[in-house]
């Protein structure tokens, strides 16, 4: 008997077995028949032709069959049946064929059945993967619209809170201008107090508009001549009394590229230089040092940022630079904006990667790691541009044509000064 005839002889057997087990009800059953039995067809092509093409169709459809839910739930269900169903092709050949029709129908069909796993496997790894493909673009949309919605609430919230704000602010200054001429100090210490909670809280509004500015894109930027000594010398007597307070040293050392001008938003680098060194002194302990330091490279200027503080773990020294990328337990902060470990809403090192980055530049840290014990201490990094003509085609390639601010000579502005005859020392 040849093993085309020994296939047509078991072919009701072999049909009725798989069904039977690996189908369950008879509705499942109906139309699991007719896939079998178009399988059957198929392979009995395959057997005289010798073309293992022949069963593709039918492999390809199955591979792509899978639910959702078997998707879902990783369920490799086809290749479950067709690994069955050689093993019970074995089983019918056995039970209804002579030992040497048997084994040369086994001989002739296990490689098909081997082959058409392979493939049926292929094809349901494809199908998973377009799932997960799809699973993931899905989730993130999900979180692109979640982070879209995230901006508009900072920015709406910003903006709305900005109005009352300025109300109470000027209330408050009209009261404390009518008690400083009734010399009634008690009241006058309450409402500096309150003066205080205000400001406070208008840095807070003016950070979150800043943050949305940035996620928009529409932080704008008015470039003027700026002198990097200048920046460094109002830097240094802005955070003196803070450091005094704290018995802090900040050393601000003379070096090359520290007497330069170059052109950018004076305002807005003071503010990025700013957060970085109030970041530097809140998380250095009393009595430690914060360093200001740099150096000259190839078209750029790097303005560097050293404390002796607790560190930064290498796994969040690219989270502080998120929105709202606090580190430890904001439980646990102190309320002071500049005491040690003091709490904050996370927004000033996300504000000043948008400033350098808007300039041109950028801005990284380096820490050995966090240690409240050993103080292993933060490095942080600003590399700036070093643009002398406010036509600089990097300035020209981001921003298109910018207009020179010419200095007000009368008028105090950061970086619209001479540069000074002395340098910063420490």
């Amino acid at each position: 008997m040849t093993v085309q005839e020994s296939l047509q002889k078991i072919r009701t057997h072999w049909v009725e077995r798989i069904s039977r087990e690996l189908a369950s009800g008879e509705g499942v059953r109906a139309g699991f028949v007719e896939q079998l039995e178009r399988f059957y067809e198929l392979l009995e092509h395959t057997v005289v032709t010798g073309n293992l093409a022949w069963l593709d169709p039918v492999l390809y459809d199955w591979g792509q069959s899978p639910t959702e839910t078997n998707l879902e739930q990783g369920d490799y269900y086809v290749s479950f049946v067709v690994n069955r169903m050689t093993t019970l092709t074995i089983e019918v050949a056995r039970e209804n064929l002579n030992k040497k029709d048997a084994l040369e129908l086994i001989a002739a069909v296990v490689p098909i059945f081997t082959h058409s796993l392979s493939v049926v496997v292929r094809y349901e790894m494809e199908t998973r993967v377009a799932h997960i493909s799809s699973e993931l673009n899905k989730t993130q949309e999900k979180l692109q619209q979640l982070d879209h919605n995230k901006s508009n609430f900072i920015s709406v919230a910003a903006h709305e809170l900005k109005t009352p704000l300025t109300l109470i602010e000027g209330y408050t200054a009209m009261m404390v201008d009518m008690v400083e001429q009734s010399g009634q100090s008690p009241i006058d210490g309450l409402l500096k107090g309150v003066n205080t909670g205000i400001h406070r809280l208008r840095q807070i509004i003016d950070d979150m508009i800043d943050v949305s500015l940035i996620d928009n894109n529409l932080l704008t930027l008015n470039f003027q001549p700026v002198w990097v000594s200048h920046l460094l010398n109002l830097l240094k007597n802005e955070l003196k009394k803070t450091t005094t307070e704290r018995k802090q040293d900040l050393i601000v050392n003379q070096f090359e590229g520290s007497d330069l001008m170059i052109y950018g938003d004076s305002e807005r680098l003071y503010q990025a230089l700013y957060n970085v060194a109030s970041n530097a002194i809140k998380y250095t302990p009393d009595k430690g040092t914060i360093t200001i330091d740099g150096r000259m490279l190839p078209g750029f200027l790097e303005v560097v940022i050293t404390d002796t503080g607790i560190g930064i773990s290498p796994e969040n020294q690219a989270t502080i630079f998120e929105k709202f990328g606090q580190l430890g337990r904001t439980d646990l902060h102190s309320s002071g904006k500049t005491k040690f470990k003091g709490g904050g809403p996370g927004l000033g090192l996300p504000i000043t990667r948008g400033i350098i980055e808007a300039h041109g530049g950028t801005i990284w840290v380096e820490s050995e790691g966090y240690d409240e014990v050993k103080l292993k201490g933060s490095t942080f990094h600003v590399l700036l541009p070093t643009r002398t003509e406010a036509t600089d085609p990097l300035i020209t390639k981001f921003f298109g044509h910018v207009e020179q601010s010419k200095p007000e000579s009368e008028k105090e502005t950061i970086g619209k000064e001479a540069p000074p005859t002395n340098n910063p020392t420490a």
